[in-house]
């Protein structure tokens, strides 16, 4: 399952730097997560960064992205060849 920012977000931008798939960008006015590219950090990490470093505790799992460990890891894959 994807992840995504809520309204918490106050755009501190901790959590842009640490995704390895570049999912996160600046929205207006908070940031979004792509849900194409955001693998909760399956294949690089043992842990969705971006939770790890967002002081606001405003990232969540996406409801409209459900996925598999399995399906994750191949997203993960084809972003990194």
């Amino acid at each position: 399952m994807a992840l995504l920012i809520d309204d918490n977000c106050t755009a501190c931008d901790a959590c842009r730097p640490v995704c390895p798939n570049e999912a996160i960008s600046v929205g207006d006015p908070i940031y979004v997560i792509d849900p194409l590219r955001c693998t909760e950090c399956v294949g690089a990490e043992d842990e969705p960064q971006c939770m790890l470093v967002c002081p606001a505790d405003c990232i969540v799992p996406n409801p409209d992205f459900v996925e598999t460990h399995d399906e994750l890891l191949a997203k993960y894959e084809s972003l990194h060849g």
